[in-house]
């Protein structure tokens, strides 16, 4: 076995990720020629080059980009293994990032709340955002993600199930009469949420998938919520969204009997990371507190 198989790969990973040899330093705790001579070491012994070194940043050749894509992995798969060493001698601290879609942010404070109750010394950065993060190459330590996942690599753990019911408020209702068929929704205002492209995400209903005309398109869940509750018009909303403005009379559900099953919700992390006691503390705080507002039992 090389004893010098990580000379230099840790400042590598560090700049490939903040594409800056100043910021890596700093975030190293070094001096960026430190960095520098690193760096250089690690290319000379690889006979290669593995930055492109610009005026304002650097960026990756394609084997240095063939490098970061396995040292990075290594990286985080041994900090993992770190930290699962310390588990049993200390709690969760330090700073959890956190991502997730704004269409979860009405869950999301349920579970914040109950990981930072069981784990005070832990400090919490919550990223609010439609983009999916690199989580291989970001520095977000757990995503929430809403339907399948693209990245099979992923460590995920699920969650809970989700439906998509069918809403309108009562002033909407006091003005127009409710339908009665799925067909009749055409006649209405709907308020359509577009997806992260753009485009209008299409209706489920239990036996049919549809592309319904907007009478306004909306690119955040929360201004989707404050709509309908406003009496604008017609809309699809996930369960979760819906039941406390059904409880309070804020909203009515329309088409009961056409509701459907939506895309399950799922909290992952980067492959080597799962052994991280903070990233267990928050995988588990996460479903406990989503399972108390699901009646899917997982």
């Amino acid at each position: 076995m090389d004893l010098h198989l990580f000379r230099g790969v840790i400042p590598f990973v560090a700049v490939a990720q903040d594409k800056s040899f100043r910021a890596a330093a700093q975030r190293l705790g070094i001096s960026a020629a430190a960095v520098s001579k690193a760096i250089a070491a690690l290319e000379a012994q690889l006979g290669t080059t593995l930055f492109l070194r610009g005026a304002r940043a650097v960026t990756l050749t394609r084997e240095g980009e063939q490098l970061f894509a396995g040292a990075q992995a290594a990286v985080a798969a041994m900090g993992g293994a770190r930290e699962a060493m310390d588990s049993a001698r200390r709690l969760p601290e330090g700073e959890l990032i956190i991502s997730a879609p704004f269409v979860l942010t009405a869950l999301l404070a349920s579970g914040v709340a109950l990981l930072s109750a069981r784990y005070p010394r832990l400090t919490l950065r919550l990223l609010i955002t439609d983009r999916l993060s690199r989580l291989k190459e970001e520095q977000v330590d757990i995503a929430l993600r809403v339907g399948p996942l693209a990245d099979s690599a992923l460590v995920a753990r699920r969650l809970r199930a989700t439906a998509l019911v069918t809403v309108a408020a009562p002033s909407y209702l006091a003005r127009k009469s409710a339908p009665r068929k799925v067909d009749e929704l055409a006649q209405h205002d709907l308020l359509v949420l577009a997806a992260p492209d753009g485009r209008p995400r299409q209706w489920l209903f239990r036996d049919e998938v549809r592309p319904m005309p907007s009478k306004l398109l909306i690119d955040a869940a929360p201004m989707l919520m404050d709509a309908l509750v406003a009496g604008l018009g017609i809309g699809q909303l996930f369960d979760f969204m819906a039941e406390p403005l059904l409880r309070e009379g804020r909203l009515v559900q329309l088409l009961p009997d056409t509701a459907a099953d939506g895309p399950p919700i799922h909290a992952v992390c980067a492959p080597g990371r799962r052994a991280s006691p903070r990233i267990r503390a928050a995988f588990t705080a996460f479903a406990d507190a989503f399972a108390t507002s699901s009646r899917d039992p997982r």
